[in-house]
């Protein structure tokens, strides 16, 4: 058996929160989230053996308290010193919470030992309670398909997976004036909408399985955009009551018109926003975009422009004595 590290670091990458299939919920089980894992955006932190516990750097509060959480509901002797040196900007659309809270716990159960795999460490902090997309990008990365919250108290299962295409690109919009919902307003938010409908729900189930996902597995990117597109519209008129329109960020959401107009078939929200996407089929093509936005909404106007490829593997786990596998069971 070997011993544990006394240091361990942990990269949890972003993720891209591309629609809800089902929010009808009459077959038992509800939301089924689809979502991309995103390269260059992230938590980074390191995690050492400490007597007592602490944190440092961006979200080192958020970081402590999730922290303090998990050692006292493993009943784990013994602190760590957390050093983030990256976290994803929160509520934002983009899983900040549940990538610090896995990459936080990942982090300890290497320090310490308890065998858990990233789900079980995430059920302990309460994430994945709609969508599991968070926790299949730690684990595997790539494009991927939760299959709704059933009636057992545990995230979403992984009903499908993909590698996105090494020459797509994405082309997030940001808006650093405003954030999404979440917290309380989130969950009175839901409370407010109304019933979603049988035939919608069945709809949008019918576009991923027979559009979306058969488009990415043949790399048809405008089949594929067209997929996305639609799954977006009626998701978010059905949220327009409670987030302002169907994007919550006006000015986001003029940027992703203006995209759509220029021939971009796959843009959309992601989560509550206000941060929009647009996938392209290539690098080339997604920084000839950047160039022309950038252009157009200078920084006085409050949006960003940025392109980025996905991931096509999951969360990064390295200690002192070994590799961690970030999918499987963190044993010893």
């Amino acid at each position: 058996m070997r011993s544990a590290p006394d240091s361990v670091n942990v990269r949890a990458p972003a993720r891209l929160h591309i629609g809800f299939v089902d929010l009808n919920g009459s077959l038992g089980r509800r939301f089924g989230s689809a979502g991309l894992t995103l390269e260059g955006i992230g938590v980074s932190l390191t995690a050492h053996r400490a007597r007592a516990l602490s944190a440092s750097g961006p979200q080192a509060e958020r970081a402590q308290r999730y922290a303090q959480a998990l050692l006292a509901s493993l009943s784990l002797a013994g602190g760590a010193r957390i050093e983030i040196e990256e976290a994803i900007p929160e509520h934002v659309g983009l899983g900040s919470g549940t990538q610090l809270g896995l990459a936080v716990g990942v982090a300890l159960a290497s320090l310490y030992g308890p065998d858990l795999t990233p789900r079980q460490l995430a059920a302990l902090h309460e994430r994945g309670q709609r969508s599991g997309i968070g926790i299949a990008a730690f684990e595997s990365g790539g494009f991927v398909l939760d299959g709704g919250r059933g009636t057992r108290d545990v995230p979403p299962p992984l009903v499908a997976r993909a590698d996105f295409p090494d020459h797509w690109r994405v082309l997030l919009v940001h808006d650093d004036g405003m954030q999404g919902l979440h917290g309380t307003r989130e969950v009175q938010a839901f409370q407010r909408l109304p019933p979603f409908s049988d035939a919608l729900a069945a709809h949008l189930c019918r576009l991923m399985l027979m559009q979306t996902l058969p488009a990415l597995l043949e790399q048809d990117l405008d089949a594929f955009g067209r997929g996305v597109a639609q799954m977006q519209r009626e998701v978010g008129d059905y949220f327009a009551p409670v987030q302002g329109g169907r994007f919550a960020s006006p000015r986001v959401g003029e940027a992703l018109r203006w995209l759509e107009a220029d021939g971009i078939a796959g843009v959309g929200q992601s989560s509550w926003g206000p941060t929009g996407f647009a996938v392209v089929g290539s690098e080339q093509q997604a920084r000839a975009l950047e160039r022309s936005a950038r252009a157009r909404w200078h920084d006085s106007t409050g949006l960003r422009f940025s392109v980025l490829a996905a991931r096509n593997r999951g969360g990064e786990v390295g200690a002192a004595h070994a590799q961690r596998a970030a999918a499987g069971t963190l044993s010893r």
